[in-house]
């Protein structure tokens, strides 16, 4: 009878996806590895010695292709380290998403699983236009950059979108599933409004194809989203989260709501 007892709450204390060490260093690298693939792009495209006849003709374009594809000529090795951290971000901040919440779900369940839920969906639309964006800069060096911009300009619409507008539709959950999870986040405690803020600026970033990392649309927000996590991850990886020991709160028993609180 007491190893009946004794059994369940230690399930309970280590049956959760995807677990202390996986989720909360998911916390901790992918926000790191995030940012660091964005202000690495930044980088690559700030510090290409264009002309001013260039740069007038780059923002003069529809899109930022031509930039990013004549920066990858002149930075190759900060363009090829800023998007392969940005892939490898995004990859890592898919578990990152489902640990915190997991964390926010324990008082607030079924916004913190929709959302999650949502954001993740998002997250694989981010990997296929990483993986166009891989395409384009390798078929520089086969066509040269001219015919290869002429190309993904032609076809940019297309591939942007996707098959059957699978990607560009799966990318909704980013902006949308990011409200919503963070709003979980904030009613469960998790965050306060300082983080809800952060968050939410953090999950408007870009979507597309060969898009330009401002240092706002990009480094500064990428910043944000270490801000909210990497903290959290921490906490996550000492086992100082009661909320990943304890059955889910009920009602009554849910933090209180500050306007202003971090």
């Amino acid at each position: 009878m007491l190893l009946t007892n004794i059994a369940p709450a230690s399930v309970h204390h280590n049956a959760w996806f995807p677990g202390r060490f996986l989720g909360g260093g998911a916390l901790v690298v992918g926000p790191l590895l995030w940012f660091a693939g964005l202000t690495l792009r930044h980088l690559a495209a700030s510090t290409a010695e264009f002309t001013p006849e260039q740069r007038a003709y780059f923002a003069a374009q529809p899109f930022a292709v031509p930039e990013q594809l004549a920066a990858y000529t002149v930075n190759p090795g900060l363009a090829t380290a800023g998007h392969a951290c940005y892939t490898a971000g995004v990859i890592v901040l898919c578990l990152a998403i489902v640990a915190l919440a997991r964390v926010a779900a324990t008082r607030s369940p079924w916004p913190a699983r929709l959302g999650g839920a949502m954001v993740v969906v998002g997250l694989f639309s981010r990997l296929y236009w990483a993986g166009v964006d891989e395409t384009a800069l390798q078929l520089i060096g086969k066509l040269g950059l001219e015919r290869t911009t002429e190309i993904v300009m032609a076809l940019y619409v297309d591939i942007s979108y996707g098959p059957w507008r699978v990607p560009v539709s799966a990318a909704f959950g980013l902006y949308i599933g990011t409200l919503i999870l963070g709003l979980a986040a904030f009613r469960s405690g998790t965050f306060g409004t300082g983080r809800l803020v952060l968050f939410l600026f953090s999950g408007w970033l870009w979507t597309g194809v060969l898009k330009r990392s401002e240092l706002v649309d990009g480094v500064l927000s990428g910043a944000a989203l270490c801000l909210v996590l990497v903290p959290l991850g921490i906490k996550v990886l000492r086992d100082a989260m009661p909320e990943l020991r304890t059955q889910a709160q009920p009602a009554g028993d849910r933090a209180s709501l500050r306007v202003l609180s971090w």
